[in-house]
């Protein structure tokens, strides 16, 4: 927790809570839980998990809505802007500014330089997969169950 602190209780990380990323999921929670994700698969693994639970919560820092912008060119453009916006809010390494630039990778064309960006990259769609298949699952057991 300490080595997230300063990012979580900062207005602009809060601010995230107004923006919606997939389904129901505000970013700030998908940030969290990427995170979180990210955090516990690099400690048990003898990895940077500091600099993966940063970049985590950082990684979606674009501050807008993706869906009322009507952004096509959202997924190639917003880790740029999420990484300029963590280099200009917090205190963050060139190692993470890397890790939240190339989180969209094979999306877009250069995958991260660190073993802790590839597990971002995965654990940011397994979230998201979660976050828009999970509501799909629910919403067939309960017709199921109905």
């Amino acid at each position: 927790m300490s080595c997230v602190r300063d990012i979580l209780e900062h207005p602009v990380f809060q601010s995230m809570d107004q923006f919606i990323q997939h389904g129901n999921t505000t970013t700030k929670t998908h940030c969290i839980q990427v995170s979180y994700l990210s955090y516990c698969i690099c400690r048990k693994h003898s990895m940077d998990y500091r600099a993966a639970a940063r970049a985590g919560l950082l990684h979606d820092l674009f501050l807008y809505d993706w869906h009322t912008e009507k952004n096509h060119i959202h997924g190639y453009t917003h880790p740029r802007v999420a990484m300029n916006n963590a280099v200009k809010y917090f205190d963050i390494t060139p190692k993470e500014q890397n890790m939240i630039l190339r989180h969209m990778w094979p999306l877009t064309p250069v995958p991260p330089k660190s073993r802790e960006g590839m597990v971002i990259v995965y654990a940011d769609k397994f979230c998201g997969i979660n976050e828009v298949y999970g509501r799909i699952k629910q919403a067939v057991l309960r017709a199921v169950h109905a």
